[in-house]
């Protein structure tokens, strides 16, 4: 239906009509509709706060859902949210200009945590953590007053392997970004319906629609940070052996508690065999 130039959202204006280009786009939105139905995301007639950045990845979050949405396949109301943090040079009228032509419902907030950020965080330190508290708590406060009941996010499925490994190598535990939580408070929910799209995808996507892409100046110009490390370690396991990638993601999917060594996961301590005297006569000969 999105192919036919007469029946068209906005938003997808311009597409390139190569074969290639469509294949990513059935795939994007293949993986992003898995992601929606496998993890319980749709409730009928809800409204999204769909968070968008600037960056590649959220340009094709919001490109999934609307795509979704237009196909009748996701019934709930999205609206578009950009939290200028006032980063100096911050191109601030770019997404505004962008969602409006595009008819896209949005709402632009200016808050300045980043001269916060800059007071809090001693030199040398990255400057992620906090940057990421003070957005979320921002957001959630602006979905509670759209009457939104998802915070939705673009981290994709690279994200969600490299925070696994950050948290391997730097926490000392096995976890990762989930596709679906509840907030501390209990009253909305956080979405990442990218989980299972490659990043590599977001960005052939994204340049091929030639989205105005703002660079994070903040995080990005730091050296040495823990998920560029683990980026790179990905990377070159990724090229000495293709799709590897994929197959460490499929393992987040098929966790075995009784495999590991997590005794509040697994009730190793009341592990008992079966039939154990009969065993032993079995072994006996008797």
């Amino acid at each position: 239906m999105l192919d036919d130039n007469d029946d068209i959202h906005p938003l997808f204006a311009g597409a390139p009509s190569t074969t290639e280009f469509k294949k990513l786009r059935k795939r994007i939105v293949r993986y992003t509709r898995e992601a929606i139905e496998q993890y319980g995301m749709i409730e009928r007639g809800a409204r999204w706060l769909v968070c968008l950045s600037g960056g590649k990845d959220s340009y094709t979050l919001l490109a999934a859902l609307y795509e979704l949405q237009w196909r009748g396949l996701l019934p709930v109301d999205i609206l578009a949210c950009n939290l200028d943090q006032g980063q100096p040079g911050f191109p601030a009228t770019v997404l505004p200009e962008f969602l409006k032509a595009k008819g896209v419902p949005h709402r632009i907030e200016y808050q300045d945590t980043y001269s916060i950020v800059m007071d809090k965080v001693p030199e040398g330190r990255t400057f992620c953590a906090l940057c990421s508290r003070l957005r979320r708590g921002n957001l959630y406060r602006i979905a509670r007053e759209e009457g939104c009941s998802a915070v939705v996010l673009g981290h994709h499925r690279d994200d969600i392997l490299e925070t696994f490994f950050m948290n391997l190598f730097h926490g000392g535990r096995l976890a990762t970004m989930p596709p679906k939580l509840v907030n501390e408070e209990g009253d909305l929910f956080l979405y990442r319906p990218l989980a299972h799209v490659a990043e590599a995808d977001c960005e052939k996507f994204a340049r091929a629609m030639n989205y105005p892409i703002i660079p994070c100046d903040l995080c990005g110009s730091q050296d040495g940070l823990q998920r560029q490390q683990v980026k790179q370690i990905l990377d070159g396991w990724e090229a000495n052996s293709p799709g590897r990638r994929q197959v460490m993601f499929r393992a987040l999917m098929n966790a075995r508690p009784s495999h590991l060594l997590d005794p509040k996961l697994f009730d190793f301590a009341g592990l008992m065999r079966t039939d154990s005297e009969n065993s032993k006569e079995n072994l006996s000969g008797g």
